[in-house]
């Protein structure tokens, strides 16, 4: 072989190094790029904040960048536009986002009946004069009709914008649990804002009850003992759907290895907050506490919410079809999407392992 071609070899193999080089630098700017996570200001997503809290995530070789929101449809804006690749929230919205095209999928559940009815002033007053009676068994339409004839107005009751869960949780619960007739108009007005000022309006006395989570229901009966609640988050809805951990295209090659890993790390969290609330409230009053928060207040939140946490996501799938179903009944829904799909229960099976 002379000087050339081994010259010609030479390069040809300096050049496939460069380009092996870049290859693999390239894969790794991929693997280290941070997974976008959605998330819903609310204790369902706890599993989110203990995960980065404890350094799980870094442990695990993940870069997590949470995304905050505040309600569902915000979230589902973000899905459907790709500025986020995971979700912590509702499941409810996820459906509309499969309708939009999104391949989204829940991984886990994070937890159930999440959302209560808690009321104040002449409501709650009209409730306690039946205390010998569970809010489950108390005839709540009676309740509303006594509140309209003394006080000439409406209940009002605080929810979500329409479309998120708590306002579809809320309607499911007046019409099919309490059996008002419709229009609801007729007895109830359902307001429709953020989470933060659905809290802000009961604690005002803008309205006369709220559909909320923890921790706003804990800080609500620390400022105002005499609030009540009216209807407990097993009156909704048995096994009522809370929030959930979804992936956009879990089974994409470029994906499947992050959802795996965050699907364990999110089921240690979760089990975690069931088991050991105090530990975790820390974690999760530097996220949701604002500055305002103590972690009292938090432990006591999360401690009332700990039978709540679960993540089997199969807990949830009649709820999520039955609810579903009922946005299509009201016509909040132009067609409905096939319940089974939204499950990835091979990758649940997976985590599992």
């Amino acid at each position: 072989m002379n000087g050339r071609e081994k010259m010609k070899r030479f390069s040809l193999k300096a050049i496939l190094l460069c380009v092996f080089t870049v290859q693999i630098f390239a894969f790794s700017a991929r693997a280290a790029e941070p997974i976008r996570i959605g998330y819903i200001p609310v204790i369902g997503s706890s599993a989110l904040f203990v995960i980065d809290g404890k350094g799980w995530a870094h442990d695990a070789g993940l870069t997590l960048q949470p995304v905050r929101f505040t309600s569902g449809p915000q979230a589902l804006q973000a899905l459907v536009s790709g500025r986020i690749d995971a979700y912590v929230a509702g499941v409810l919205p996820l459906l509309q986002a499969r309708a939009h095209g999104v391949d989204v999928k829940v991984i886990t559940a994070a937890s159930v009946e999440e959302l209560e009815v808690i009321s104040r002033g002449s409501l709650a007053a009209l409730l306690t004069q039946n205390e010998e009676k569970t809010p489950a068994s108390a005839d709540v339409k009676t309740l509303f009709e006594t509140f309209k004839k003394q006080q000439s107005r409406n209940v009002r009751i605080a929810a979500q914008p329409p479309g998120s869960v708590p306002d579809t949780v809320l309607r499911y619960w007046l019409l099919q649990q309490v059996k008002i007739s419709p229009p609801l108009t007729n007895s109830v007005s359902v307001v429709g804002v953020d989470i933060d000022a659905a809290q802000q309006a009961f604690l005002a006395g803008a309205v006369d009850a709220a559909i909320l989570r923890e921790p706003a229901l804990t800080v609500i009966r620390n400022r105002l003992p005499e609030s009540k609640i009216l209807a407990t988050g097993h009156d909704l809805m048995p096994d009522q759907p809370g929030s959930v951990l979804a992936v956009v295209a879990p089974e994409d090659p470029a994906h499947r290895d992050w959802t795996l890993k965050l699907g364990q790390l999110f089921v240690r969290a979760t089990t975690f907050l069931s088991e050991h609330p105090e530990e975790a409230a820390p974690f999760v009053t530097k996220v949701l506490g604002g500055g305002l928060l103590s972690e009292s207040i938090m432990t006591q939140a999360l401690t009332h919410a700990s039978s709540h946490f679960i993540s089997d996501p199969q807990r949830i799938v009649k709820g999520v079809a039955e609810l579903q179903n009922f946005e299509a009944e009201q016509g909040l829904l132009r067609k409905t999407e096939p319940v089974d799909a939204l499950f990835d229960l091979d990758m649940w099976r997976q985590i599992q392992k």
